[in-house]
C-alpha cells in the first residue's frame, strides 16, 4: 500500500495512492499516526479509504509522507564512498572504518520538502549537488535491536533525495565535524510511503532489495544503480542506530547515496573535473526508484544573506581587567 500526505485548497491530508489518484483518510488523520498504530492496523484504515473517491494526483500538491520526528542518513554504498571521498574529502580511496560498521548523521527533519516542491540554492553555496538514496520508515519502537528483530520494526519505504552544498561540507569537514549546513537546506522526501510488503518480491538471495535506481538532471540520466549494492540491509542500519539506544515509529534512516552517478561530487572525484557541472537554478532533477516511485524537483535560486563572521582572535588571559 502506498500512503501519501497531500494539500488540496489549503488544507492538508493523508491518503493512500493507486492508479486512479489518492483517496482521502478521515480527517486529521496523518500518515505518522498510522505508522505509530502499526502496518495491521494502518494496512486496515488504508484498505476503508479506497472504497471511497479518489482525487487525482494532478490536482494536490504531494508533501513528504510523513512529519519525520528524526532523519539518520546513513553511508552504506562503497562505490559512493570512494568517489566522494576524492572530491569531498582529502585524498582517495575508503578509509578501513567505514567497513567496521554502518556511519551516519542527523540530518534535518525540518528541512523536508515534498517529490515536485522547487529547491533553493543553499545561501552562500556555489557547489550544490544532489544524493540518490532510498529511506526506511520505523515501524515500531526499540531498542538495542538484532537485524533480525530489526526486520520486524519496518514500517515501509520512500525515495530520499538529500540536497548537497559541496563547497561548505568540504569547509565543515576540515574541522573534523559534520556535515552540518553542507547538509542542512532540504531533504526531499517522497513521493508517497511504500509498505514493506510491496517491496518483499524484490528481496534478493542474500536478504538485500535488488531496487533498481536512476536520477537524470534536465532529462539527462547522470547515475543508475541496484540497492543491493549497499554494504548493509536495511535491518542491520536499523539495528546499528537502536544500538545502546533507541529508534521510534516514525524515524526515518537513509541509505546513503547510490554508486554509479548517485550524486555529482562521486563523478568529479572519479573524473578529476566538475563534470556535469554543479546544479544551477533552473536545473531539474528527476529520480525514479523500483517499486516505490518518482520524485522531481527544480532547482531555484536561494536568498541572498550577509557573509558569515570569521572567529575573532582573542587574547588568553586568564584573569579579567579591573
Amino acid at each position: 500500500m502506498r500512503f501519501a500526505t497531500y494539500e488540496l485548497d489549503g488544507a492538508e491530508w493523508a491518503g493512500v495512492v493507486d492508479d486512479t489518484g489518492v483517496h482521502p483518510l478521515p480527517a486529521g488523520t496523518t500518515v505518522l499516526d498510522l505508522v505509530r498504530a502499526g502496518l495491521p492496523a494502518a494496512l486496515a484504515a488504508g484498505g476503508a479509504a479506497l472504497a471511497g473517491p479518489a482525487v487525482r494526483l494532478a490536482d494536490v500538491r504531494l508533501l513528504p509522507p510523513l512529519a519525520a520526528p528524526t532523519v539518520r542518513d546513513f553511508v552504506a554504498f562503497e562505490e559512493h564512498v570512494a568517489g566522494v571521498v576524492a572530491s569531498v574529502g582529502d585524498g582517495g580511496g575508503v578509509v578501513p572504518e567505514w567497513y567496521q560498521a554502518p556511519t551516519f548523521y542527523f540530518s534535518n527533519p525540518y528541512a523536508l520538502v515534498g517529490a515536485h516542491d522547487d529547491v533553493p540554492v543553499p545561501p552562500g553555496s556555489q557547489l550544490l549537488d544532489f544524493e540518490l538514496e532510498v529511506a526506511v520508515v520505523v515501524g515500531r519502537d526499540g531498542a538495542s535491536l538484532t537485524p533480525e528483530q530489526a526486520r520486524q520494526h519496518v514500517f515501509g519505504y520512500t525515495v530520499l533525495n538529500d540536497w548537497s552544498a559541496r563547497d561548505l561540507q568540504r569547509r565543515e569537514m576540515k574541522v573534523n565535524l559534520g556535515p552540518a549546513k553542507g547538509k542542512d537546506s532540504a531533504t526531499t522526501l517522497g513521493p508517497w510511503l511504500v509498505t514493506a510488503d510491496e517491496l518483499e518480491p524484490f528481496r534478493d538471495e542474500d536478504g538485500f532489495l535488488a531496487l533498481d535506481l536512476r536520477v537524470s538532471v534536465n532529462d539527462v540520466e547522470v547515475g543508475q544503480d541496484l540497492l543491493a549494492n549497499m554494504g548493509w540491509p536495511f535491518e542491520e542500519l536499523i539495528s546499528y542506530a537502536s544500538r545502546g539506544t533507541e529508534v521510534r515509529a516514525g524515524d526515518v534512516l537513509g541509505s546513503g547515496t547510490c554508486g554509479n552517478g548517485g550524486c555529482l561530487a562521486e563523478l568529479w572525484g572519479r573524473r578529476g573535473e566538475q563534470i556535469p557541472p554543479p546544479l544551477q537554478p533552473g536545473d531539474v532533477v528527476e529520480m525514479t526508484v523500483e517499486g516505490i516511485g518518482t520524485i522531481r524537483n527544480r532547482v531555484v535560486p536561494g536568498r541572498q544573506l550577509p557573509p558569515v563572521s570569521p572567529a575573532r582572535p582573542r587574547p588568553r588571559t586568564r584573569t579579567r581587567t579591573p
